[in-house]
């Protein structure tokens, strides 16, 4: 099996020339450059800009940008962009998201569940450790492998015994991949940022106990929408409130100036 061994051997090859360690010491595979995860965060950003309304409210993107730039005025400077690009988007969506390359989406309807600037702050924190810790870069990179793990399991069905449930078996590996890969930040990404992001809004000065407080109104909010742990990509907010309370006993204290960002 010639072309099912040089699969596999290109396959190897190259997780192991792209394996690193995400900030809090989790094994990683990034097979994309800084340089090419911030053109395609820019370009994304740009499409988006497009697409949804901004909001013109100014006395919301002061507030929304105060938060931001006192955040990311502790954030380390990144190789592949210079400054931070903070958008607020005019939607009812509980929301808010960060990109390769220094983008920043926040949602006005955020800014019903995050009460005040420590919690809003802990948001825009966390979204900005889904970029620091190469997240994007590490789900994108998993999605190759996936499909070369998926080409390989062709090449090898095709030659055995089994050609006849070929069909059979790449749904249920498809269902397999979909939700052990490819869906969008997998719950140990969604922990890693909570505490790099944890980490960085206290650095800046906010307060990291209202971080317990935003999950709890999270919680409030979603009610009984929130599917089980299980079969979601984040933590419960349980798991979560429990682990940011953890968190927060060991962050060390900093002489940071408290922010000063008016709602």
């Amino acid at each position: 099996m010639p072309t099912l061994n040089k699969l596999s051997s290109i396959l190897i090859a190259v997780t192991l020339t792209a394996c690193t360690a995400s900030p809090t010491g989790r094994n990683q595979v990034l097979l994309f450059s800084d340089s090419d995860m911030s053109s395609l965060g820019a370009q994304s950003f740009e499409q988006m800009k497009q697409q949804q309304p901004i909001s013109k409210d100014a006395r919301v993107n002061a507030y929304v940008q105060c938060v931001a730039r006192s955040v990311t005025q502790h954030v380390p400077k990144q190789a592949s962009f210079d400054d931070w690009e903070v958008v607020v988007f005019d939607s009812d969506q509980v929301n808010a998201f960060a990109l390769p390359g220094g983008k920043i989406g926040v949602y006005t309807g955020l800014l019903n569940v995050a009460k005040n600037q420590d919690q809003l702050a802990t948001v825009i924190g966390h979204e900005i450790a889904h970029v620091l810790a190469d997240h994007s870069n590490e789900r994108l990179s998993q999605s190759q492998l996936a499909s070369a793990g998926l080409q390989i399991t062709n090449v090898a069905l095709g030659s055995s015994d089994y050609a006849q449930y070929r069909n059979v078996t790449m749904a249920a590996l498809g269902l397999g991949v979909q939700y052990g890969v490819l869906l969008p930040y997998g719950r140990s990404q969604e922990s890693e940022a909570d505490i790099v992001g944890l980490e960085l809004m206290a650095n800046a000065g906010f307060d990291p106990n209202q971080s317990v407080s935003l999950w709890q109104n999270m919680a409030a909010a979603s009610g009984r929408n929130q599917p089980p742990e299980l079969l979601s990509t984040h933590p419960s907010h349980k798991t979560r409130i429990q682990d940011l309370k953890s968190t927060i006993a060991r962050l060390p204290t900093t002489d940071t100036t408290r922010p000063n960002c008016e709602k």
